[in-house]
């Protein structure tokens, strides 16, 4: 059974905080490319149990941009790249983009106002689907407390490993 009600899953990803560093712990004992394939289908099969719709949490961090999607955007809205970066883009010194905004701009309610035109990053979220999930632990828990399917994905990984954090702390 999934857990997908927002509040428990700030709730339990707050009272398993030392299992999930004892967790990463663990994972770097496990062969990665094996992790992966565990990963990989558990998003697969939890991932389209969630709506994500009624979340939204992801729109509410950093959101990268590339200079191609700022293109296609501005032919959607009708506007010059320049425009659209200026009113929504933050770009570093090293020229990674952003959007300026926390929650993201397009978030409405907990839907994406251009969902049909949503950012490669925001296709690509939670990014469970990608090599390297070992390697990536620490920035994909950043959002384990926030997002139903990283929670899930973690904890049924938990259960098929044979993780069992009582006997590591």
């Amino acid at each position: 059974m999934l857990v997908t009600d927002l509040e428990s899953i700030k709730r339990i990803a707050a009272e398993k905080e030392s299992e999930n560093e004892a967790f990463r712990n663990f994972l770097h004992q496990q062969q990665p490319l094996q992790t992966d394939v565990q990963v990989h289908s558990l998003n697969q099969q939890i991932a389209p149990q969630v709506d994500c719709t009624t979340c939204g949490n992801c729109c509410k961090s950093l959101i990268s941009v590339t200079a191609e999607e700022i293109d296609s955007l501005s032919e959607v809205f009708q506007t010059s790249p320049a425009k659209l970066k200026e009113k929504y883009i933050e770009e570093s010194q090293t020229g990674q983009m952003v959007i300026n905004s926390i929650p993201c701009h397009f978030l409405t309610g907990t839907t994406c106002s251009i969902y049909s035109h949503r950012f490669t990053s925001c296709r690509d979220f939670p990014h469970l689907h990608k090599p390297n999930f070992t390697q990536r632990y620490f920035g994909t828990m950043m959002y384990y407390p926030l997002c139903p399917i990283i929670f899930n994905v973690v904890e049924k990984l938990k259960e098929q490993l044979g993780f069992n954090s009582y006997d590591r702390q």
